[in-house]
């Protein structure tokens, strides 16, 4: 069952994250880049098991590897819009030129970070797309406790 949304990781202070990739090295960078911070990192091969990991948790950003099969990157996209506290979404890529940039922004994604991972990069982007979740759950909030008022 999905929890409440809110703060992700507030019991623990830890800023959750999901790495989907079928690349081994893509969870293996991502779990050094982070070793140090309070970050959770969350992992799946594929956007089947992403799906079941972002309903048993309160993830707030998804890092999607472009190439993901079977499906592809916009269908994950549109699969984590529909779901309450959706996460922010990050493409990467090997390939991550202007066309997939302008491509990913304008479906509604958050960031493209190209590979492989840069430390300072991949702060950056997760530590934007995490303050765009947040507020838009604290944004959601008050309508969400006026709903459960009324009711």
């Amino acid at each position: 069952m999905r929890k409440e949304p809110g703060i992700a990781g507030s019991s623990t202070g830890a800023l959750s994250v999901l790495s989907v990739s079928p690349i081994e090295e893509d969870h293996w960078s991502l779990e050094t880049i982070i070793r140090h911070s309070n970050w959770m990192l969350f992992k799946a091969s594929d956007l089947a098991s992403a799906l079941v990991l972002l309903q048993q948790h309160e993830i707030a950003v998804v890092l999607l590897e472009r190439d993901v099969l079977p499906g592809d990157w916009p269908q994950m996209l549109e699969r984590i819009k529909s779901l309450p506290g959706a996460p922010s979404l990050i493409v990467a890529s090997r390939l991550a030129d202007d066309r997939l940039w302008a491509e990913a922004l304008n479906l509604g994604a958050w960031d493209v970070l190209s590979k492989p991972f840069d430390r300072v990069e991949v702060f950056r982007s997760v530590k934007s797309a995490w303050q765009h979740w947040h507020n838009q759950i604290q944004m959601s909030a008050p309508a969400m406790r006026a709903m459960t008022a009324a009711s």
